[in-house]
């Protein structure tokens, strides 16, 4: 027999759990299904700033189980796992995620984005042996090595700056002809010796033996191939929303994100979106954290009773 619920949110990063945190404060019965991964994408990052309350920055492994927390007290129940089909009945939500199935008469989808991978020949044969998305937790087994840096964002640069307290050199490279990240972080690369930026140049092959030991290079602007000896790769080339269990149930940007109003409804009534799932995210933890509130308000106000 399923559970039923006011309100479900999909997803375990910041604008999941800050809906499931707004909308169990409005008084709803609220389930937040978090998914295995507690804290989606922030959980690598070592500070995420521009956060209010927090004007030293705060790691996103203890922002996200903060909100955690705060949503439970209000009332949120919790499930480890995923949204995996969703569907109308009897005027309410049917959600399945394999396991278990709930009713919902409103539905909240903060089910975030994965990290692109590059797509090269090296990169899947080396993961978990100099290949990463997480400096945080790779950093320290490469002290004193040489690491490169794919990606111009804020991801990359956020990385690039952790990597450097321990790496001999850390190479950015970025395929356009200039950073993209916000200044305060291209400061501070430009700030730190033992950085190095390479731009109009993409990674066509990662080479090892047993780990990564060189990238092979084209630099684009002299049409030249370069290799780069690196003990590590870490990949920042931007997100791919997780909206594939949507199956074209929901129309989607050519991003493959959700688009919604102010109000963060979607184009199918009962239905809202949050986060870097949604069409025209701000690209920032405190705009996801927005959403989510905004989201579930939205979604409280439209049920009776």
């Amino acid at each position: 027999m399923s559970q039923s619920f006011d309100i479900v949110v999909a997803g375990g990063g910041i604008a999941g759990l800050t809906a499931g945190l707004t909308a169990a404060r409005l008084g709803r019965k609220t389930l937040v299904l978090t998914g295995d991964l507690l804290g989606g994408q922030l959980l690598s990052i070592e500070k995420v700033e521009g956060y209010p309350g927090f004007p030293d920055g705060v790691p996103g492994y203890d922002l996200c189980p903060m909100a955690q927390e705060q949503a439970a007290a209000a009332g949120a129940a919790f499930a480890a796992t995923e949204l995996r089909h969703l569907e109308s009945r009897d005027e309410q939500w049917q959600l399945s995620t394999g396991a278990d199935t709930y009713t919902a008469r409103a539905v909240v989808i903060a089910t975030g984005s994965s990290l692109r991978e590059l797509g090269v020949p090296g990169e899947a044969q080396f993961k978990g042996k100099g290949v990463s998305h997480c400096a945080t937790c790779d950093a320290p087994l490469l002290k004193g090595k040489p690491v490169a840096v794919v990606g111009g964002g804020d991801s990359a640069l956020q990385e690039a700056l952790t990597l450097a307290q321990f790496a001999s050199r850390v190479t950015i490279l970025q395929r356009g002809a200039a950073l993209t990240a916000q200044a305060v972080y291209r400061e501070r690369v430009a700030a730190a010796a033992n950085i190095e930026i390479r731009c109009n140049t993409t990674v066509e092959e990662i080479r090892g033996d047993t780990g990564v030991t060189a990238v092979r290079l084209h630099e684009t602007a002299r049409n030249a191939a370069a290799d780069l000896e690196v003990a590590g790769v870490f990949v920042y080339i931007g997100l791919k929303p997780n909206t594939a269990f949507l199956d074209g149930w929901l129309a989607l940007d050519d991003a493959g994100r959700i688009p919604t109003d102010a109000a963060m409804r979607t184009k199918i009534p009962g239905v809202f979106a949050a986060g870097s799932v949604r069409s025209h995210w701000a690209g920032r933890a405190v705009a996801s954290a927005g959403e989510g509130a905004t989201a579930a308000v939205a979604a409280a106000g439209g049920l009776h009773g």
